[in-house]
């Protein structure tokens, strides 16, 4: 049974989430401040997915996001930032720091489910293929990405990527030297189509390259188009 764990201040809110999901056949813990939500975290198994207001009244619900992701027991947890912060700016922060999507107040209960399948299904897949023993690493001089490990590597030493930047990077090295656009890196890496720009992409680029050390170079801008992984 999935456990999915609710962060959210407004507490019919948080109840009628809770509700749902648990009709769905979830497992569910819920917190009505960030604090409640950090010592859940802390001290009870890891959920599978977290649901993240972002206006929470004692702890901003960006700090709760960026605390997963600095975490390497939590930073493979999935996070759906559910807010009334719609602006892109806001939106463009929320991808920076790790979540796996973002969904604007006021939203349709039933499309938080779908959006809920679709994130878990895309972790199992990953599971499936992380626990593949004859899907072999991808390497490129000294970055290594170990998928018997779910890990990468440069010169030997580990990289801290969250599972979205380890799917992106995995993608734009398994096509390398051929230009992948936006919209088709949405759809491998993300999976379906839905609110999120195009946008995302460039900004969880822009992550893994900051992380890619000399290697980050590599992955080039096609103005207009998308991006490419230069082996040459």
């Amino acid at each position: 049974m999935k456990k999915i764990l609710v962060i959210e201040d407004e507490e019919d809110l948080n109840q009628t989430l809770s509700f749902n999901l648990e009709n769905e056949g979830y497992k569910v813990t819920s917190a009505l401040k960030g604090s409640e939500a950090l010592e859940i975290l802390e001290n009870a198994p890891p959920p599978d997915l977290v649901i993240l207001d972002l206006m929470l009244p004692d702890i901003p619900g960006l700090d709760i996001c960026r605390h997963i992701r600095s975490k390497d027991n939590l930073k493979n947890i999935s996070v759906i930032i559910v807010t009334a912060k719609g602006e892109e700016v806001d939106r463009v922060v929320g991808f920076e720091l790790g979540a796996d999507d973002y969904i604007v107040k006021p939203y349709s209960v039933r499309e938080l489910m779908l959006r809920i399948q679709a994130q878990l299904r895309r972790n199992d897949s990953s599971e499936v293929t992380e626990k593949n023993p004859e899907e072999g690493n991808i390497s490129f001089k000294d970055l290594l990405i170990d998928n018997s490990k779910h890990k990468v590597f440069l010169s030997d030493k580990k990289i801290s990527l969250t599972a979205k930047e380890y799917t992106l990077l995995k993608y734009l090295l398994t096509k390398a030297d051929k230009v992948q656009t936006r919209d088709i890196l949405l759809d491998q890496v993300w999976g379906y189509d839905n609110s999120v720009t195009t946008r995302t992409v460039d900004t969880h680029v822009k992550r893994l390259r900051s992380k890619l050390g000399k290697y980050g170079k590599n992955i080039e801008t096609i103005r207009g188009v998308g991006y490419i992984f230069n082996k040459i």
